[in-house]
């Protein structure tokens, strides 16, 4: 009897868990830039404004790798 080869996790599961993850690193950026605003006030709250914009670029990051690395195990 030969050993089962190890069965790789359904990528579907791991495409449903991706805007999961974009919308809790976006909602904790928004959550720091609001803290940066309350700490060192201005009057268009820029901070909250840019770091949201570089948490959806993290966010836009981290699943771009997700997406190659499911590609890289389906090859």
């Amino acid at each position: 009897m030969s050993p089962s080869p190890k069965k790789q996790p359904n990528r579907w599961i791991a495409l449903l868990n991706i805007p999961l993850q974009m919308g809790i690193i976006i909602f904790l950026f928004s959550l720091l830039g609001q803290w940066l605003d309350s700490k060192y006030p201005n009057s268009n709250q820029w901070y909250t404004e840019g770091v949201t914009v570089f948490g959806v670029f993290v966010a836009l990051y981290n699943v771009y790798r997700q997406v190659q690395e499911i590609d890289k195990h389906d090859s």
